[in-house]
């Protein structure tokens, strides 16, 4: 079952008397299988703000439809399990850390009885279990987004949004989340992850969802979105291996790198590859490694960004 679905979501932002009309979201369409972990990316303005709000019915769409856990997101009664964490959340600086937990327990409708073991489990999960008496206002950046993230979990939630859980975090810091969401993953949470650090996204996330300008670009995998069409990294062990394919008449296209023993192969299919493969093989040459060459999450994502806005520009 699919523990997000949206359908053709479109959000159209009218001015006063309607002259100008800014279009957030443009038939955006996408599914989030349930206790995955699905990143949302895109850069300021691209409308991941519109349609997180949309999800959480915080605002209504123009058009489309969004369902979470096979309720449409406009019967309130769903928000009983859901979690959320805002970005550049705010807590009352008079409270202590246990407080915030009890107070947004009861606004969740958490059970009165347990709720404090319930908020020492959160705490020790994020880490805080020394900091549950100490007052918001001695809190630093990092640890307001652990106490972020324990409030989203209070309730006990099915399907967890996160925006930006890690930003001000330092590298431990981001680590231990990353562990706190992989362990939600395994209780068979739902994590919709809002972030601009890609990196931590590419580290953590099953599938991720592109969106610029309101357009959804690309979906898939980390490892679909970053492979390299038919690019592999080849190491052997040989001398003059670009005379040798040119004297047996082939025409493999290779790039040496810094290391003699290293090339760039592009192939145009796997057939290609396993004749390459085969011709080294003939020629008792050692094969060191053969590794399909991937890019990184930030490098996909801003030549993708920079191909739609060059489009936009024709």
């Amino acid at each position: 079952m699919n523990a997000l679905e949206i359908k053709g979501l479109s959000k159209i932002y009218s001015s006063h008397g309607g002259r100008r009309k800014v279009e957030a979201l443009k038939d955006v369409s996408l599914e989030v299988e349930s206790g995955s972990i699905f990143g949302l990316l895109g850069p300021n303005g691209a409308g991941k703000t519109t349609l997180i709000k949309i999800i959480l019915g915080i605002t209504h769409p123009t058009t489309g439809s969004a369902f979470i856990l096979d309720t449409p997101v406009s019967n309130y009664l769903i928000r009983r399990k859901i979690g959320y964490l805002p970005e550049n959340h705010k807590f009352p600086n008079y409270l202590t850390g246990g407080e915030v937990l009890k107070y947004f327990g009861q606004l969740a409708g958490a059970e009165t009885s347990g709720i404090e073991n319930k908020i020492d489990n959160l705490l020790e999960l994020v880490k805080l279990t020394k900091w549950k008496k100490s007052k918001i206002k001695t809190y630093s950046k990092g640890m307001m987004q652990r106490l972020g993230i324990a409030q989203a979990l209070i309730n006990n939630p099915e399907v967890i949004f996160l925006d930006e859980p890690t930003d001000g975090v330092d590298p431990i810091g981001r680590k231990e989340i990353r562990d706190i969401l992989a362990d939600l993953k395994q209780q068979g949470k739902t994590i919709f992850l809002n972030s601009h650090l890609l990196s931590e996204v590419e580290l953590v996330t099953d599938r991720v969802a592109i969106l610029n300008k309101g357009m959804l670009l690309r979906i898939g995998s980390v490892n679909e979105l970053t492979a390299k069409k038919e690019e592999y990294k080849v190491d052997v062990d040989a001398e003059n291996l670009l005379d040798q394919i040119s004297s047996a008449g082939l025409s493999f296209h290779l790039k040496p790198q810094k290391s003699k023993d290293s090339f760039l192969l592009n192939v145009s299919n796997e057939n290609e590859l396993n004749e390459f493969i085969d011709f080294i093989r003939s020629r008792n040459i050692l094969i060191k490694e053969v590794v399909k060459v991937k890019n990184s999450l930030e490098d996909m994502f801003i030549n993708l960004i920079n191909e739609s806005e060059g489009e936009d520009k024709k």
